[in-house]
């Protein structure tokens, strides 16, 4: 059983989703699998792998936002904690008391207490990151938020090999962890769970595969979105008469770049193509290895993304150049994507690798929870597209459902979501009927789905805290809202939603809310909070210096005759 989870993709990323970057890989599992054209997760990271390991709504798991973001009123509360809370069971927790193997590589960012990683919810071995990123290449943070880069080795503080980069050690690990294992014919059945760092901010990748994609972007993101709007028509992935979903309101225009503008933001796309095939690669490896040991016929494979693509461009935040220059970054064309770079797409690029969809990460727009899903395995049935509407909780329901899993455990959190065996083996056309209203929330940015009809709300900046109301089976785009034309279908859903915020507990944040804003205050209290001592002796140190200029002053003074 393997679960590989890739962090920021969008929609139409992946090669069998109508995206550029080559992944034979993943085609193939694609290929003898199902895609699903309909999957949808949070809008952010760390309750999109909360809900995927748990098959929990994000709120009863204790990781209803990220750290982040987190503002005071929330800090603290049921639902709020940042950690699994108690009788919250992981998917590895479930396998591992009915005679699984378990094992976990890659980024965790779910609780950074002693208690909070792998090896204290189910997993056996595990080669953790808790932290929403990091470099690469090195173990080195990306954002002023973190220190330093927190990686661990079932559950003690760990050092990154020389030759680190993350997809490659991410695969390399885990076959180590399975060749620690006993021999084939005596071995436990096993569960995998790869969360790649790839395509998450610091977009970073090989310059022999980056230099591939040469001349793919120059055009720029208006025509890329285009391109991908018509892949995905003919690729069957959305309907002919689909409408494709305006830019946000404050991008900026390819046109009205400079050579210099256009060459940096051209190659940064280029990178995250060649991030996603060097990832692909190695997952190319591990399946090999798998396929060498005799066990690829016999493995369940689950490949998707825990939210949409990233738009923030860190590299434009006040005081990111400093802090950059103070950790070994640098934004040069001549090494964007090598050691030492910091790269990010922005919002104009990740709102064209959504396309057709409507925004990006963070936000309860489709182009924020509507991401590439393929589950490939023995009695899968081989599909194009599956277009019933599915959540990222009903992957835990699904994998014990297939496995033929029951956990005993009588005082665990109920799982909120469902199998979705009914959609892969043909028996069922949905899992969700009409009058299933499924609830999404996140810092704020809303959403309730039922039936065809979705309502959603998203804050600032690029949202305006407005709710509106769209037809997904007509629009998944979001580009008319029809608020206006059907009041009474949006009363029933919000209706539908507050019932849903209070029987979750969702605590909206503060007003006035930005994530931009808020990430930058969290990062200046962490820094303060976990470097007082040094801020403490250094005003000491300031003070003492003034008391003994002021002394010498005015013993001078003193001194001088009358």
């Amino acid at each position: 059983m393997v679960v590989i989870l890739v962090d920021d993709a969008g929609l139409t990323d992946f090669a069998p989703f109508g995206g550029e970057a080559k992944m034979p890989a993943i085609q193939s599992l694609a290929d003898r699998g199902t895609k699903f054209s309909n999957y949808h997760t949070s809008p952010l990271c760390a309750p999109s792998r909360a809900m995927l390991l748990t098959g929990i709504d994000n709120h009863r798991t204790g990781i209803a936002t990220i750290p982040e973001v987190l503002t005071d009123n929330q800090a603290g509360q049921p639902g709020y904690s940042m950690f699994f809370e108690p009788g919250v069971r992981t998917l590895a927790d479930r396998l591992k008391v009915s005679g699984y193997s378990t094992y976990m590589t890659g980024k965790w960012h779910l609780g950074s207490r002693e208690q909070d990683l792998p090896n204290s919810h189910g997993f056996d071995r595990s080669f953790a990151l808790d932290a929403s990123g990091a470099d690469n290449w090195e173990q080195k943070p990306y954002i002023g938020y973190y220190a330093f880069a927190p990686w661990y080795e079932d559950g003690k503080p760990a050092d990154l090999p020389e030759d680190f980069y993350s997809s490659k050690f991410i695969v390399d690990r885990m076959i180590s962890y399975l060749d620690s294992d006993k021999q084939s014919s005596q071995r436990r059945p096993f569960f995998s769970y790869l969360a790649f760092q790839a395509i998450h901010i610091p977009v970073q990748a090989p310059r022999e595969i980056t230099d591939t994609y040469n001349g793919v972007y120059d055009q720029g993101w208006h025509s890329m979105r285009k391109k991908r709007h018509q892949r995905a028509i003919a690729l069957g992935l959305i309907a002919a008469d689909t409408p494709l979903a305006a830019m946000p309101a404050k991008s900026k225009k390819w046109e009205n770049l400079s050579p210099e503008q256009r060459a940096l933001y051209t190659r940064a796309m280029q990178v995250q193509a060649a991030m996603l095939e060097s990832m692909d690669s190695h997952i190319g490896r591990f399946v090999k290895y798998l396929d060498d040991r005799g066990e690829l016929d016999n493995t369940l494979f689950i490949i998707t993304s825990d939210n949409g693509p990233e738009p923030s461009y860190p590299i434009e935040i006040s005081g990111m150049k400093t802090w950059m220059s103070l950790n070994g970054y640098n934004h040069r064309l001549d090494n964007l994507g090598e050691k030492g770079s910091m790269v990010a797409i922005g919002p104009e690029w990740a709102s064209a690798t959504a396309s057709p969809l409507n925004m990006f990460k963070f936000y309860a727009a489709e182009g924020g929870l509507r991401v590439p899903l393929i589950i490939a395995g023995p009695e899968i049935a081989k599909q194009d597209w599956q277009s019933a509407m599915t959540m990222v909780t009903d992957i835990t329901p699904t994998v014990l459902d297939y496995l033929n899993v029951t956990d005993q455990q009588t005082d665990a959190v109920a799982i909120t979501g469902r199998s979705m065996m009914p959609l892969l083996d043909g028996s069922a056309s949905a899992i969700y009927g009409d009058d299933d209203a499924i609830g999404i929330e996140v810092s704020g940015n809303s959403a309730l789905i039922k039936g065809n009809y979705k309502l959603t709300r998203n804050s600032p900046p690029h949202g305006d805290n407005i709710w509106r109301l769209y037809n997904l089976a007509l629009d998944p785009g979001e580009t008319n809202d029809l608020r206006a034309q059907q009041p009474e279908q949006f009363h029933r859903l919000m209706e539908d939603y507050e019932r849903y915020e209070n029987e979750v507990g969702v605590i909206p944040p503060a007003t006035g809310f930005d994530y931009i804003k808020q990430t930058k205050r969290n990062s200046l209290r962490k820094l303060l909070s976990s470097n007082w001592q040094i801020f403490a002796l250094s005003a000491a140190a300031v003070l003492t210096l003034i008391g003994l200029i002021i002394k010498t002053i005015y013993r001078r003074r003193q001194a001088k005759p009358l």
